[in-house]
């Protein structure tokens, strides 16, 4: 009995943190099929039969196709670029810093603006994006995104390019493979689970951003699924349903995703959040 009561405690334990992470997605799907009146009158019960209402409404309400069309222009392209150019920009790095003291300091200044929070940043960010003509732009806003989140992934990028043998660099220089292709079929193939990892991460970020997303898009045409949610709530009434509805209709592309890369994922984090 002794024996068994650690492992007891751990599995309790374990419950309870499990109906802790669960209990939001429980509120938002059965929220998401009720009534107005059964969302006054109980938030916890059950409703009292599948009101598909809520999703035909909030899709409508927040234009869900032009919207959805907004996000997935702006996340994925975004982050194919910052997998390419933090990539790169690790690879570097790991394999130079320790004898290029430029190189070493550019490290030092990634990390050092991850500790930068935006709201820092948001009046400079508006003015210049404003003078340049990028904002209410699905480009500009790509520019932003991938400026704004290379230095994360570059961090996580150098932790695992170290653990990559550098015989196998050697040995494709030696067979006439060049700097580019030696990186692009060598090595860039060897980070496949830091690039699904950094892929992941990303995805859910920036499809589900929405300080950067709110400064800079502020034309109806071009606002994101994130951006069209805060209007169901207004200063006299708050349409819960149908926010609830349509929050969970603009998961499920960040749900495919991590199910896709989710074998990826830890692996990913714990190798390139080793610093040597």
């Amino acid at each position: 009995m002794k024996r068994k009561t650690p492992y007891i405690v751990a599995t309790v334990i374990l419950f309870i943190a499990l109906a802790f992470f669960l209990a939001p997605i429980y509120f938002a799907v059965i929220t998401s099929f009720k009534t107005p009146m059964e969302i006054a009158e109980s938030i916890m019960a059950f409703p009292k039969s599948l009101n598909l209402a809520n999703y035909i409404d909030g899709m409508k309400k927040s234009d869900f196709a032009r919207s959805l069309r907004n996000s997935a222009t702006i996340t994925f392209p975004s982050v194919a670029l910052i997998v390419l150019f933090s990539s790169m920009g690790g690879y570097s790095i790991a394999r130079n810093s320790s004898w290029s003291r430029l190189i070493k300091s550019l490290d030092s200044l990634y990390l050092a603006s991850l500790m930068i929070p935006f709201q820092i940043l948001m009046i400079p960010v508006y003015k210049i994006f404003k003078n340049l003509g990028l904002q209410n732009n699905l480009g500009g806003m790509i520019l932003m995104l991938t400026g704004y989140s290379i230095a994360y992934a570059t961090f996580l990028y150098v932790g695992f390019v170290k653990s990559v043998p550098r015989e196998l660099e050697e040995a494709a220089l030696i067979d006439g493979c060049g700097p580019l292709q030696m990186f692009f079929r060598i090595v860039f193939p060897l980070l496949k689970p830091i690039t699904a990892t950094v892929a992941a991460l990303h995805v859910m970020w920036l499809w589900n951003d929405f300080q950067i997303s709110i400064i800079l898009l502020q034309k109806d045409k071009v606002r994101t699924l994130t951006v069209k949610q805060f209007y169901f709530f207004g200063q006299y009434t708050s349409e819960y349903g149908m926010a609830f509805a349509a929050s969970i209709v603009a998961m499920m592309p960040v749900v495919i995703v991590f199910m896709l890369l989710q074998k990826y994922i830890v692996a990913g984090i714990s190798a390139g959040a080793v610093k040597s």
